[in-house]
């Protein structure tokens, strides 16, 4: 089901086991920040891009670096090499994504609402590692009309097989429809986010399957709060507006026992809040981001997990 009806949301979800697939993911990619600049189409609807005298290239290569060898202590990562063409291809998250459906495996392809964006959907390389090399099936929706900004824009909890779709100008709701087909989700909730919110995963994130962290103000959703506390029973940790703009809520588990996210968020955060996901058995760890956080993205969206 696909619906933005929470109550109904709410009520499929509780009664589906944990059991669509791994909480985490196995492996994860990562695109290199070569000829990272200010994209002026995407500054469009993304008001956390910094102004292009921020864009340090040099230093946002040597912090990617550090987050590829600190990610790979949990999963094997792959890293591509980046391309001045696309300057924000350093957050592949939204562009490429995998999963499995029915013993399928899947490559999904994006399609992304700026054409700066829409040049990495083109990428031969990407695409022939995972069809050719890893026997991956191809899901393309970059061609088709609707925006549909992959797990920027859905945030999906893996073991459930639930996602949960932030509506703006980065996706709509038919675009919304063709991913919840593509990952095969069980149940998907759609709803509105706030003026000025363009991408889902700034906001929420489902962590290993257990806990959420959530930015109310970010969501125009009254009711999603109370939807992730029925489903998350105690696992709910609500963000300020302070750990939001720090990027907190782009955070990752790629182990059952470990967040992820920038050092920036990770300063941020206030003691209760670790201490929330400390007892829920998530330690926060954490890799300086802030030359690649120029570009309106952060560890979250660096991270193209493989499922």
């Amino acid at each position: 089901m696909i619906t933005r009806d929470v109550a109904a949301f709410v009520a499929r979800a509780r009664t589906l086991a944990s059991d669509f697939g791994p909480a985490t993911a196995r492996a994860a990619f990562l695109v290199s920040p070569d000829g990272f600049v200010r994209a002026e189409q995407s500054a469009q609807d993304n008001r956390y891009m910094a102004d292009a005298v921020a864009f340090d290239a040099g230093r946002a290569l040597r912090e990617h670096h550090a987050l590829h060898r600190a990610l790979a202590q949990d999963v094997p990562v792959v890293c591509f090499p980046g391309d001045e063409a696309t300057p924000d291809a350093v957050f592949p998250n939204n562009v490429f994504a995998t999963t499995r459906v029915d013993g399928e495996a899947r490559l999904i392809v994006a399609r992304m609402r700026h054409e700066v964006r829409q040049r990495e959907a083109e990428r031969s390389d990407i695409r022939r590692f995972f069809r050719d090399t890893l026997g991956y099936a191809e899901v393309d929706l970059s061609t088709q009309p609707h925006p549909c900004e992959l797990t920027g824009a859905l945030v999906i909890d893996r073991a459930r097989g639930i996602g949960f779709c932030g509506l703006s100008e980065r996706c709509d709701e038919a675009g919304a429809a063709r991913m919840h087909e593509a990952f095969g989700l069980r149940a998907t909730l759609l709803f509105d986010l706030a003026p000025g919110e363009y991408h889902t995963n700034v906001l929420l994130a489902v962590l290993a399957g257990r806990a959420a962290l959530v930015h109310p103000g970010g969501v125009d959703a009254p009711a999603l709060i109370p939807a992730l506390e029925a489903l998350y029973p105690g696992g709910v940790v609500e963000l300020t507006d302070a750990e939001q703009a720090a990027f907190a809520g782009n955070a990752i588990a790629l182990a059952p026992g470990k967040v992820w996210m920038s050092r920036r968020a990770h300063e941020a955060l206030r003691p209760v809040t670790t201490a929330r996901l400390e007892a829920m058995g998530l330690a926060v760890h954490s890799v300086a981001l802030d030359a690649i956080e120029a570009g309106g993205g952060s560890l979250r969206c660096c991270v193209a997990e493989v499922f």
